[in-house]
């Protein structure tokens, strides 16, 4: 994989800020979208856009069949057994709010539990803490180990015949640890519950397949993995999918609608109601082409090689606390510098071009644990090379002579 020659399809990459070629190593947050992507949803407005699903016309036909078309293809990508178990969101947040609305209250009752980890996002918190207080469900943690990993003996202590839901982050977006959500998930399918994969960070740097991982529901963001923002997907088991009642309701998702009672459309259209995201989804289909013509397990290789790069990079700073293990699957690292706050450190480093995200990354509970208010943290993808990795430990450096 030459990522000097990826990173020539991503127009954004060839700018200066502040007077320096970019730096990028925020895709944490959201990932820079190459020409692919860009030209298909050019395409999209100029020759197709229309309404899906409604219209016998030309343009209706083309749009559905893209539209459809980008399910078939996120369904293989994630390995899913059948498209009808692939309902497209507007993002990770939304797909496990819609687990914890549509699935959840109809399971839990007051006593029963909701177990997940101290290191998720607030998207995979908050809803189960609300849920929990909904419907009087007791929210459990398995412990961290001191490097933030997962023990597989905690979770066998903490996840118990009471418990109805689990739901892990596949990759900490903090800590960078690869979770064992495979082994999770067998665990809470002998106690008889559920298993609920953020996949937001994993998704676009290795190769997932949600049937191999006997996950329950799995969901992620497209514009993490080269996609438009506005779009994601829920991935769930058919019988469980189709066990739910939807949430939000008119449009796309109806079958018949009378004056005071109405039915719903099948699998996966019941879950998808007004005028679905349509270039978000053809965008996304765009950006799995993308990253399929690459490869996965290439992409993964890059990154843990970069990873491996910048471990001893930033070891090397003197007065650099790096958090989470010191071997790393993927390439995301967080630290802190000295006693300069994140968001100084972050100012710094803009000044000089290269961009790394700072704060509590919706992570708070995560940030007590480290005993940190926030952290800094540079994010690598496969448009990153090693002099990217030297430019931001220049900064570094740099950072620090400026604050004495």
């Amino acid at each position: 994989m030459n990522a000097e020659l990826i990173r020539e399809q991503f127009p954004i990459l060839h700018q200066e800020i502040n007077g320096h070629p970019l730096v990028y190593l925020d895709s944490a947050a959201t990932s820079q979208k190459p020409r692919a992507v860009l030209d298909a949803l050019k395409h999209y407005y100029e020759w197709e856009n229309s309404n899906v699903h409604r219209g016998v016309h030309t343009l209706g036909s083309r749009a559905t069949d893209a539209y459809e078309g980008a399910r078939e293809k996120v369904a293989r990508f994630i390995g899913a057994a059948r498209t009808q178990e692939i309902i497209f969101t507007r993002g990770t947040t939304t797909s496990l709010n819609m687990v914890a609305s549509a699935y959840g209250p109809a399971v839990l009752q007051e006593g029963d539990e909701i177990v997940i980890t101290p290191m998720e996002h607030h998207s995979n918190l908050i809803p189960w803490q609300q849920l929990a207080i909904r419907t009087g469900a007791t929210l459990k943690y398995i412990p961290l180990q001191p490097d933030g990993n997962i023990a597989l003996e905690d979770a066998e202590k903490t996840i118990t015949d009471r418990t109805k839901i689990v739901s892990v982050a596949h990759v900490s977006n903090v800590l960078g640890v690869v979770n064992p959500v495979k082994e999770l998930a067998e665990i809470a399918h002998r106690h008889g519950a559920v298993m609920v994969i953020d996949g937001a960070q994993s998704t676009p740097h290795m190769k997932v397949n949600v049937q191999e991982l006997d996950c329950d529901f799995y969901a992620f963001s497209g514009h993490k993995m080269c996609a438009p923002t506005g779009i994601g997907v829920l991935y769930g088991k058919k019988h469980l999918l189709e066990s739910m009642e939807p949430i939000e309701f008119g449009g796309e998702m109806i079958d018949d609608v009378g004056l005071y009672e109405s039915t719903w459309k099948e699998l996966p259209w019941k879950f998808e109601g007004g005028t679905p995201i349509i270039a978000g989804a053809i965008g996304l289909g765009a950006a799995i082409d993308f990253l399929q013509e690459i490869g996965m397990d290439a992409i993964h290789q890059h990154e843990t090689k970069l990873a491996k790069y910048a471990t001893a990079k930033l070891s090397e700073i003197e007065g650099l606390t790096l958090y989470g293990p010191r071997e790393r699957e993927v390439g995301l690292l967080t630290f802190n510098l000295q006693d300069i706050h994140p968001h100084d450190v972050a100012t710094v480093l803009d000044a000089s071009g290269v961009a790394i995200r700072a704060g509590h990354h919706c992570c708070q509970p995560l940030m007590r644990w480290l005993k940190a208010s926030a952290t800094a943290r540079a994010s690598l993808y496969l448009y990153n090379t090693e002099q990217d990795i030297d430019r931001l430990a220049e900064a570094l450096v740099q950072t620090k002579e400026y604050f004495g």
